[in-house]
C-alpha cells in the first residue's frame, strides 16, 4: 500500500501571485526607469530645438530690419538698425548713424524686406553665438532708379544678448549667375 500524502493547498497559489507580483513590480521599475530616460534625454533636444526656434525668429526680425528704412524717416530706421544688432557692428551703425541718415534723407530712399526663407546653420547654445542664412525679397521705392524688388542672401552672425538674440554680423552672399 502505498502512502498518499495530501496536497498542500494554496502553497503554489501563493508562489505564482507572488512571482507574478514580483515581475509586475519588475516591469514597472523597468518602464518607469526608461520613461525616465527617454525624457531626460528629449528634454536637453527640446531646449535645444527651442533656443533655435528663438535664433531662427530674431535672424529673421533682425534680418529684415537691417534691410529696411523709411526715406521720410530715416534715423527711426537707424535706431531700429542699431537694436537689432550688437559688438562691432552695432559700434560701427553708431559711429556712421548721422552721416547716414543724411545720405538715406538727400536720396530719399525707401527699403522694405521681407525674408523669404530662412534657416540655423550653427548654434552653440554654451558659447551663446549663432549663424543662419537668409533670402530675402527687397522692395525699394523713391530715389533716381524708381521702384524695383530685389532678391537678397546674407549669413548673419547672432550672439545672445541680455535682450536676447541680435545680428553681430551680416554678410552677402553671391550666387554665381543670380546677379546678386
Amino acid at each position: 500500500m502505498s502512502t498518499r500524502l495530501p496536497p498542500l493547498r494554496g502553497v503554489p497559489q501563493r508562489r505564482t501571485v507572488l512571482a507574478a507580483l514580483a515581475a509586475a513590480l519588475v516591469l514597472a521599475f523597468a518602464g518607469f526607469s526608461a520613461w525616465r530616460y527617454a525624457d531626460a534625454a528629449t528634454r536637453d533636444d527640446l531646449d535645444f530645438a527651442r533656443e533655435r526656434d528663438r535664433v531662427l525668429a530674431a535672424g529673421q526680425e533682425h534680418i529684415g530690419t537691417l534691410n529696411s528704412i523709411d526715406g521720410a524717416d530715416p534715423d527711426a530706421g537707424l535706431a531700429r538698425w542699431q537694436d537689432a544688432t550688437t559688438g562691432q557692428l552695432h559700434e560701427d551703425l553708431r559711429r556712421s548713424r548721422a552721416a547716414s541718415a543724411d545720405a538715406f534723407e538727400r536720396a530719399g530712399i525707401t527699403a522694405r524686406a521681407t525674408v523669404t526663407e530662412a534657416a540655423v546653420t550653427e548654434l552653440d547654445t554654451r558659447a551663446g553665438t549663432a549663424k543662419a542664412l537668409a533670402t530675402l525679397r527687397v522692395e525699394t521705392s523713391g530715389g533716381a532708379e524708381g521702384t524695383r524688388t530685389d532678391r537678397k542672401r546674407y549669413e548673419a552672425g547672432l550672439e545672445r544678448t541680455a535682450d536676447g538674440w541680435k545680428i553681430a554680423s551680416l554678410t552677402a552672399i553671391t550666387v554665381e549667375g543670380s546677379g546678386t
